[in-house]
């Protein structure tokens, strides 16, 4: 009589909702921020800055090919509320004032 063998069953892979959170890239780390919020401070390289942007600390642009930093909350799931600063107006947030008054 020839023995069956009966599988094991196999394990569903836990969704992406259950998987635990992943730890932050090395290009990335928690700040507080001017508000005192937690903030996800990423470093960009001038390689890779290849658009223009508005730093929230001078109001003066990010130039292509300046390294700099992009910041957005920590309960931000997707950073879809990223601002990118440079890294000495980042450093220097709690002794600046508001750069742009709007009325």
């Amino acid at each position: 009589m020839a023995a069956r063998l009966i599988g094991m069953a196999r394990r569903r892979s836990p969704s992406h909702r259950q998987q635990p959170l992943r730890p932050l890239p090395l290009s990335q780390r928690i700040e507080a921020g001017p508000d005192g919020y937690d903030y996800v401070v990423a470093a960009i390289a001038g390689s890779r800055a290849v658009k223009v942007y508005r730093c929230p600390g001078c109001d003066h642009e990010i130039r292509p090919g300046i390294a700099h930093v992009a910041v957005w909350p920590h309960d931000s799931a997707d950073g879809d509320d990223r601002r990118h600063w440079h890294t000495p107006c980042w450093a220097n947030r709690a002794t600046r004032g508001p750069t742009r008054k709007w009325s």
